[in-house]
């Protein structure tokens, strides 16, 4: 409400360089719409789409079977962040399934993969959402509890990889880290 009234007229349409940014803010929503189907389908930054539904339980089942089977080592926590302990360092068969859960406030189990070898990554959290970073590819999912997210991936360069949360999930979220090795 005004304290006074409005004077008519009190609307004036758009003139001069206002219609000129008009015209350019509405062209540029054409074109990013248009942008969307070409990266969604030409842009390779889409996971494969497979997701299945999955109690928690069942899937720290099957991510314990895997840890045992594919064990070669322990990747020691570095900087000593009491939130995160030494991990198991397992590595999948070639064209294989590696399993990877997001929990509070640790990735587990850090993961060592072969140059060029291609793997299907199975991701779930157990408690809350948390968020898959691959750093520095900047490789981002959303990981949700009651879910087994899919990404077949093939690594294409050799080095370690830090997996961090790029969702807040608590009080240790900062500290929360894991790793991928390529050899």
């Amino acid at each position: 409400m005004s304290l006074r009234p409005l004077i008519a007229p009190w609307f004036h349409g758009p003139a001069g360089h206002e219609k000129i940014w008009l015209g350019c803010a509405i062209l540029w929503c054409f074109v990013m719409s248009l942008m969307m189907p070409y990266w969604h389908f030409r842009g390779k930054q889409n996971s494969t789409g497979e997701a299945y539904t999955v109690k928690p339980v069942d899937f720290l089942a099957r991510t314990e079977k895997f840890v045992a089977a594919n064990r070669v080592g322990t990747y020691t926590n570095p900087g000593n962040n009491p939130l995160m302990g030494d991990l198991p360092l397992v590595e999948p068969p070639a064209g294989g399934d590696a399993y990877l859960i997001g929990r509070m406030w640790q990735w587990y189990p850090a993961l060592r993969l072969r140059l060029g070898e291609t793997y299907r990554l199975h991701l779930s959290a157990l408690d809350l959402q948390h968020g898959f970073s691959l750093q520095p590819l900047n490789m981002n999912f959303h990981v949700l509890p009651g879910y087994d997210h899919v990404l077949t991936i093939t690594p294409t360069s050799k080095g370690e990889f830090t997996i961090v949360c790029n969702e807040f999930c608590g009080i240790g979220h900062s500290g929360m880290s894991g790793k991928i090795f390529v050899e």
